[in-house]
């Protein structure tokens, strides 16, 4: 370069050009490589402002600062670690190093090149080692503004030899300066206690809010209805095993989309805590479509509703606190997802450490709580710890403690876990939602994410019911129970087994749970009917934060004529509960057998089921749920055809329906297969008009979306028009 290029290059850029540059830790060892974050952006984003991929100059010849790499179909490729290829390749953003497009390159003295604003940008975040070579550095460069033609030289700072463009110069003025915003906030050291949460704000109005009313937007209270076996049992007989079906159903809400501000007065704000896998199987176009998905849960919270995002890969980094989603919170959120890379190994036990650590640290409290963690592989330290413990055995090993439902001490905050694509570990994921009283989500296909997390905040944004006890008594002195099909809910029978107690937590609006309460019919008696039960119910209202307790109006009543009145009529409502809880108990043998590696007889109990469902009252009367949980066991056949199957797709899509089932709330299976034709389990309305939200906010034109499946096993509500 010519002398009076050498001179105008430094007068404008401002900097003091030396030796060497030199830039972050490797990959590896960063748990969330935080890239240069986008440029703000001004009121509501649309997902195509959130998953746009890097483009290095406008039409005006302006800078962009990258966000992820473009997506393609065989994922993001590394270069190699050479000489040769580092200078032709930026090591941070990944794409050309190439003159004149429009940036300023520096070449390190150990030879590798990349991009000015990309090295600067490590630099800012205190990066202190070549990306490629691991070199350490002498001495740190800065950048200042380009306007400062009075810049004098400081102590410290590098000098960089740049390639011979005057466009490069040219450009390298648009630079941003350095400034405090979300990414740059996700390098600073974290504090030893996770208190410093925005504060909540109350919610106007709360008290005119009461569940044992008619009143505000919860229409009316609980819904409780019991259901006999039969109606009448011959005094001279008996009756082992006599069904007693106990429904309930939660009262409704105001959607969170059909008015946002009616619906952020009335409904319960969350706190909630995403916890996602940002290690190197997660390049390319899986973090693209994580960012999007992030970017739609970030649009559909309130600014009652507070979040905070933990990244993890080798190791855990909590991105911001709690933050309430007003205006700034929603662009400093987004800000600092956007900027998210991913490289390095998965370590879920860490991250789900630190999310339980946000959660009971936190200083403020929102009435609802809530984990969400995504990961698309398997545990990379925990399974392989010096202890030996194995998360695939099934021991939990990778929830802390803590977190643990069934813990005397435990913070009792469920994880609604999503496993990402064929890799991921179906059972330890399995077991922290089960472990955690969340359920378990399997992701087949990509495109999905945001449909998927769409169906699952629509359910947490509508919490109508908390801390629900169901108690059941016997009423008559010869009664005894016999046992309480509850699925996952803890349950609990007296010693002298007349009363018993079913532990059923949240519930979302117009949520529905089902319990099936057996017992013996004894001979005898000099009555005309016989009572055998009544159901008391104990919950808290989030909003009002009121404890209502009610008593069901009428007790399980049944005739006991001294004659036979013809043959017995079983209610249609408990052989339908019967057949939903006999196919997900043909789920969890086949599943048994299957981990056996004995496949034959796993699709040998999955088959019998069917037999069997078919022959029932309400399979020949045509009954929907029959239908649906016939063909999800069909096609948990089909998934258990062959071992490598199983091991990809099947044992996922069989947990994710046992979890599913037992909790009787939905779960997603988003794949290829369309599904309208079937019925859709245990969707809530506002879980589908948050899906019909999400399918609706696809900006571009992407590849078409197949249709999100939840778990098959209830027939859609019915909604009132």
């Amino acid at each position: 370069m010519g002398g009076s290029k050498w001179i105008k290059a430094k007068m404008a850029l401002g900097l003091k050009l030396n030796s060497c540059l030199y830039v972050s830790r490797t990959l590896e060892d960063s748990p969330a490589v935080v890239a240069p974050p986008p440029p703000p952006i001004s009121g509501r984003l649309s997902d195509g402002a959130l998953m746009s991929p890097p483009t290095p100059l406008d039409s005006d010849h302006r800078l962009k600062m990258p966000t992820t790499p473009t997506p393609s179909s065989s994922g993001l490729r590394l270069p190699k670690h050479s000489s040769k290829s580092s200078k032709k390749i930026c090591a941070i953003c990944l794409t050309t190093i190439k003159p004149g497009h429009g940036h300023a390159i520096f070449t390190a003295e150990c030879s590798h090149s990349f991009h000015f604003h990309c090295i600067t940008s490590n630099v800012k975040h205190g990066k202190q080692s070549c990306p490629v070579c691991i070199a350490k550095w002498k001495e740190i460069p800065l950048q200042v503004p380009t306007t400062d033609k009075s810049h004098r030289e400081r102590p410290g700072t590098n000098n960089v030899s740049w390639s011979q463009d005057d466009a490069w110069t040219t450009v390298a003025r648009g630079v941003p300066s350095p400034r405090r915003d979300s990414a740059s906030l996700s390098h600073a050291a974290e504090p030893t206690l996770f208190d410093d949460d925005e504060m909540t704000i109350d919610q106007p109005d709360a008290t005119r809010f009461s569940s044992s009313s008619n009143n505000g937007h919860f229409n009316g209270g609980l819904e409780v209805k019991t259901f006999p076996e039969v109606s009448a049992v011959q005094r001279s007989k008996s009756y082992n095993n006599f069904s007693i079906l106990i429904h309930l159903k939660a009262p409704v809400t105001a959607g969170p989309q059909k008015n946002l501000e009616l619906s952020q007065n009335s409904r319960a704000p969350i706190d909630l805590v995403t916890v996602l896998d940002v290690s190197g199987s997660m390049a390319g176009s899986k973090l693209a479509l994580l960012k999007r998905a992030m970017g739609f849960v970030i649009q559909n919270l309130g600014p009652s509703d507070r979040l905070s995002v933990i990244a993890f890969s080798s190791t855990a980094r909590r991105l911001f606190p709690l933050r309430r989603m007003t205006d700034n919170g929603r662009h400093e959120a987004t800000q600092a997802v956007n900027a998210l890379s991913s490289n390095g190994g998965t370590n879920i036990a860490e991250a789900l450490r630190k999310g339980a650590k946000v959660i009971t640290d936190r200083k403020w409290k929102n009435p609802v709580c809530s984990i969400i963690l995504l990961s698309d592989g398997q545990d990379t330290y925990t399974i392989n710890s010096p202890s030996g413990r194995s998360a695939r055995s099934g021991n939990q090993s990778l929830l802390p403690m803590s977190m643990h439902r069934d813990s005397a001490c435990g913070i009792h905050i469920p994880v609604h876990v999503f496993g990402f694509g064929a890799d991921h570990d179906a059972i330890s994921m399995h077991s922290i939602s089960e472990a955690s009283g969340g359920t378990f989500s399997f992701i087949e296909a990509e495109n999905v994410i945001q449909d998927a997390f769409a169906q699952c905040i629509g359910g947490l944004l509508s919490v109508v019911v908390q801390e629900l006890r169901v108690e059941v008594e016997c009423i008559d002195p010869v009664v005894r129970f016999v046992s309480i099909k509850s699925g996952s809910y803890k349950t609990s029978l007296a010693d002298d087994e007349r009363n018993g107690v079913i532990e059923v937590g949240d519930l979302y609006a117009e949520e529905e749970r089902d319990f099936l309460v057996t017992t013996n019919i004894p001979i005898g008696g000099f009555h005309d009917e016989m009572s055998l039960m009544h159901v008391r119910c104990v919950y808290k209202n989030p909003v009002s934060k009121n404890l209502v307790k009610f008593d069901s109006v009428n007790n399980v009543i049944i005739q006991r004529p001294v004659e036979e009145s013809g043959s017995l009529v079983v209610s249609m409502e408990v052989d339908k509960q019967r057949n939903r809880v006999r196919a997900a108990e043909a789920m969890a043998e086949a599943r048994a057998a299957a981990e056996r590696a004995d496949l034959a007889s796993a699709v040998s109990v999955l088959e019998k089921c069917r037999r069997e469902l078919s022959e029932t009252m309400s399979a020949r009367a045509g009954d929907r749920l029959c239908v649906s949980l016939d063909a999800e066991l069909k096609e948990m056949q089909e998934r258990m055809a062959n071992r490598r199957v199983y091991e990809t797709s099947g044992r996922a899509y069989v947990l994710s329906g046992l979890s599913s089932h037992s909790w009787q709330r939905a779960t997603a299976r988003g794949d290829s297969t369309d599904s309208t034709s079937l019925v859709q389990a245990y969707q809530t309305p506002s879980m589908v008009d948050m899906v019909n939200l999400s399918q609706t906010m696809y900006f571009g034109s992407p590849s078409p979306r197949p249709t999100i499946r939840p778990t098959r096993s209830f027939p859609a509500r019915t909604r009132p028009r």
